[in-house]
């Protein structure tokens, strides 16, 4: 049977409520199929795809592991065309729910304090925010947009830039005051520095010396931290230097909370600061597009205008 023939769609709604009902003959019924017909379909879609996706025993169904990831996909492709059948047949606004992962400093201080707008601005739309420094799968956490910074390697998704943001060493007056302050990039080894707790892609705080040669300084010190908002807060109580994004600590520079430290020798680095997601765009839900637009409109305005952030945006 040629591909053009086959309702797929018809078949993902098969197969998710053979899987809800745990069973062909409890589906079959709601689906105005006979168990016998509702078999054969999934018989014929595990032979086009070539993977087992139900294991059958004699009192219920179990889920491969390919079963499992392919039910995900068909929910979440299911609930999409649910929300555009709505959307056209009924002129409504974007709705339905968005799932949001992102990393904790941008969620504190950008993400979070623009959400209310949004949510007055499309009534229908519901939000489930996480807020986590550790990068995770958006397949496999059903999560529908992530934010996440630095480089982007996964080519399965597809990437909004919002902007990008310099990068400071910074250390509270308190700290600075008990420990002396660090002229050369050198004198780091001789100060508390806050890593974090988990693999990021530059392990090596970069700089450049007096003659303009780059040169990396590893942070070493008592506390290392699983995201960027707890080093900020360690590094407010005193606890040792930090780098950081300019853009989270930007508001505690101009009160003076933080200083910044060896800027002569801050190389000028960016880190960027992307929406991810399952593409093409084409194919983005509406309720997940207007988020991506509005963070595009609202967001990346603030990153680039903020005073004393070289942020660059889209």
């Amino acid at each position: 049977m040629s591909r053009q023939n086959i309702n797929r769609a018809f078949e993902m709604e098969v197969f998710a409520a053979v899987v809800a009902a745990e069973g062909f003959t409890a589906a079959a019924e709601p689906l105005g199929m006979t168990a016998s017909a509702v078999s054969k379909l999934i018989g014929r879609l595990e032979a086009r795809l070539g993977v087992k996706l139900l294991h059958r025993t004699t009192r219920k169904l179990l889920l491969t592991p390919e079963g499992s990831a392919f039910h995900e996909r068909c929910l979440r492709i299911l609930d999409d065309i649910d929300c555009a059948e709505h959307e056209a047949a009924q002129a409504r606004s974007p709705r339905g729910r968005v799932r949001i992962n992102s990393h904790v400093a941008f969620g504190v201080h950008y993400l979070l304090p623009r959400l209310p707008a949004f949510l007055e601005r499309y009534p229908d739309v519901q939000l489930d925010v996480a807020l986590s420094d550790a990068v995770v799968d958006l397949l496999d956490d059903r999560s529908d947009v992530a934010i996440r910074t630095g480089p982007m390697p996964d080519s399965r998704l597809t990437q909004r830039r919002l902007g990008a943001s310099g990068r400071v060493v910074v250390a509270s007056p308190a700290y600075l005051q008990r420990a002396g302050t660090p002229r050369q990039p050198q004198d780091l080894r001789q100060h508390r520095c806050l890593g974090f707790g988990y693999t990021r892609h530059v392990d090596a705080w970069p700089f450049t010396d007096r003659h303009g040669t780059a040169i990396a300084i590893p942070p070493s010190g008592q506390l290392r931290l699983g995201d960027g908002e707890s080093m900020r807060q360690m590094t407010l109580a005193g606890l040792g230097v930090a780098r950081l994004a300019r853009f989270h600590v930007d508001a505690d520079l101009e009160a003076g909370r933080l200083l910044p430290l060896l800027e002569d020798h801050n190389p000028g680095d960016v880190e960027e600061i992307h929406a991810v997601f399952v593409g093409p765009g084409r194919h983005v839900p509406s309720r997940v597009r207007v988020l991506l637009d509005y963070l595009g409109e609202e967001v990346a305005r603030d990153l680039g205008s903020r005073r004393g952030n070289p942020a660059q945006v889209s």
